[in-house]
């Protein structure tokens, strides 16, 4: 009984159910309209939510989204479509959906200020169709029939607050599951999403498809509030000062939405009442938005981060020991390389990228058996970096052939690759610090992992529990927890570039252990991009060195650091062999 009163999902049910019934019984006529209206602008500030504080996607016509609801649930009470109330609300949400999607499709390839126009401009047509054409019942006066059971003002508002609860127990849910850390993943770095097997673009799909969906519901909310509206309650440059209001107080959290919903519903009436013009009110959003690019953050982002560095603080979080490595660990290294690789689990042939007249991969083969770690090393600017690039899909434009476990899989978006089985990590770290690091472990595995599973994966690399959020965690933990959520998804060949960047001798040699143990433990092979060479030759079973885009050696660790040719691309002199042994 303890734990259900201390969930936050129990806690704030029956918060709602206390606010609904409290306001519905006790509040004024007044009072009661001002609160629904605070309601449906809930609903609004919840799609912001979605489209933008999750998603990360830019979207100014999330009030034309909500016409369009409002128009299916008007046309539905003059048509008499069965159901009532209770089915044309859904039904103008998903009207909205298709809408949602008409827009979403080419604005896929938009991104920032051009998706903002895109959308501004779809939302100022649509605010000209629907000045030109009166919504239903609107010259009749034929007023929406509100719910059965929830006709007067009090039991609409009790009414809208359910359909606003269930709307956040919906995205609670998704804000637990690998869809909506996808959605968090994608608005961090679409790179990394791809990285991970996620489709970007069908990711924003979804995100302008949901969005759209709770929009057109507050817009039917909305209709059942006034009884009939018009084009003026779904004006563009209010849903320009929405916007700015879902910006400011971040929406994709449900205190942001709450109050955003507070502040575009009372907030006119506020100033109205103190003789400022109301269309002074979006200049007030307007700065607080700018606030919000200035601090990098909404005021409730902020806040919550604030909080988790304060418990951060005042708890006392285990240090990492280094354990001394098992005799079995020790010797990971030798087993693998006694055993047989069983043929290649990547094959590059003949790869070369330009970019204009510079050659950044020229004509480079190189083959990770399974069951092996093979190093790929060479100074700055080598194109290490773009050989990765182009085997994953990232880069697209280049000759040669890829192979994964002997499958071509040139034609294959990065994504695409990834869910086949090639993954990787970027030189960058592009870990989200808007996710618990179990959800990271979820995203990054591309795969559902159970509880244990994760649990015995952070205890694996020694990192924070499932629920610690990730903004509270060093960037050298959070470098290993995206090497253990990339090897808990057992992909066929991981790509790491550079894991061991920002390390302290303890973590690296914990990364050294556990490197070692990929192909035995996971079935992974491994390229390694690294230039800690202790690391490389404690770990690697084969090296490849490359410079100016060429294989200039490669074979045993050992011999290739010795090889003059690779003392002279790292040193600077002169080599007899140009070429080296490819």
């Amino acid at each position: 009984m303890g734990t259900a009163v201390r969930n936050p999902l129990v806690l704030g049910l029956v918060a709602a159910a206390a606010v609904a019934f409290g306001v519905a019984g006790f509040a004024s006529s007044y009072v009661t309209f001002l609160l629904t209206g605070a309601a449906v602008t809930t609903v609004f500030m919840q799609s912001y939510g979605l489209i933008t504080g999750r998603a990360g996607v830019i979207s100014l016509c999330q009030l034309s989204f909500a016409a369009i609801g409002a128009w299916v649930v008007g046309w539905a009470n003059v048509a008499d479509v069965p159901g009532g109330f209770y089915a044309w609300l859904p039904l103008g949400g998903l009207a909205a959906v298709v809408a949602g999607l008409v827009i979403g499709l080419p604005a896929l390839r938009l991104r920032g200020v051009n998706l903002a126009v895109a959308t501004f401009a779809f939302a100022t047509a649509l605010d000209v169709v629907f000045t030109g054409i009166a919504f239903p019942g609107q010259d009749t006066f034929d007023f929406v029939r509100r719910p059965a059971g929830f006709t007067d003002d009090s039991g609409y508002f009790v009414f809208t607050v359910a359909v606003v609860t269930a709307i956040f127990v919906g995205l609670w849910l998704l804000d637990r599951s690998r869809a909506g850390g996808a959605l968090v993943e994608i608005r961090h770095s679409e790179r990394a999403a791809a990285a991970h097997g996620i489709s970007v673009a069908r990711g924003k799909l979804t995100a302008f498809a949901l969005s759209a969906f709770v929009a057109g519901v507050g817009g039917g909310l909305m209709a059942g509030q006034l009884g009939v509206v018009a084009a003026g309650n779904f004006a563009t440059f209010a849903s320009v000062s929405f916007f700015a209001i879902a910006l400011f107080v971040g929406t994709n959290n449900i205190e942001g939405a709450i109050a955003g919903g507070l502040i575009g519903a009372v907030f006119p009436v506020i100033i109205d009442a103190l003789g400022i013009p109301q269309d002074l009110s979006a200049l007030f959003f307007g700065i607080g938005a700018i606030q919000v690019l200035r601090l990098g953050g909404s005021q409730t982002d902020l806040l919550r981060a604030s909080r988790r560095r304060k418990r951060q603080s005042r708890a006392h979080p285990p240090t990492r020991e280094s354990p001394t490595p098992t005799t079995r660990e020790s010797n990971v290294q030798r087993t693998r390389i006694q055993r047989s690789g069983g043929g290649a689990a990547l094959e590059v042939r003949g790869l070369r990228v330009r970019f204009g007249a510079l050659t950044a991969v020229d004509g480079v083969d190189l083959v990770v058996p399974k069951g092996h770690v093979v190093g790929l090393v060479g100074p700055n600017g080598a194109g290490k970096s773009t050989l990765i690039n182009a085997v994953t899909g990232f880069t697209t434009r280049y000759d040669g052939t890829v192979l994964l476990d002997g499958r071509p899989v040139d034609g294959l978006a990065a994504h695409h690759r990834a869910r086949a089985g090639l993954r990787r990590s970027f030189q960058q770290l592009r870990v989200p610090t808007a996710l618990s690091v179990g959800m990271f472990l979820q995203v990054a595995a591309g795969r559902k992992l159970s509880r244990d599973e994760v649990d015995e994966q952070l205890a694996l690399f020694e990192c924070p529990t499932a629920d610690t959020p990730m903004d509270v965690v060093d960037v050298a933990t959070r470098r290993l927890l995206e090497v253990a959520g990339l090897a808990a998804g057992r992909p066929p060949v991981l790509l790491l570039d550079e894991p061991a960047a920002g390390h302290s001798s303890t973590e690296t040699r914990l990364l050294q252990r556990r490197l070692a143990e990929l192909p035995e433990r996971f079935g992974t092979a491994v390229l390694l991009v690294e230039h800690d060479i202790e690391l490389v030759r404690s770990t690697c079973d084969s090296l490849v060195v490359v410079d100016f885009g060429r294989v200039i050696a490669s074979g045993p660790p050992d011999e290739v650091l010795a090889d003059p040719a690779v003392v002279a691309a790292y040193l600077g002199a002169p080599a007899h062999s140009p070429e080296g042994n490819s």
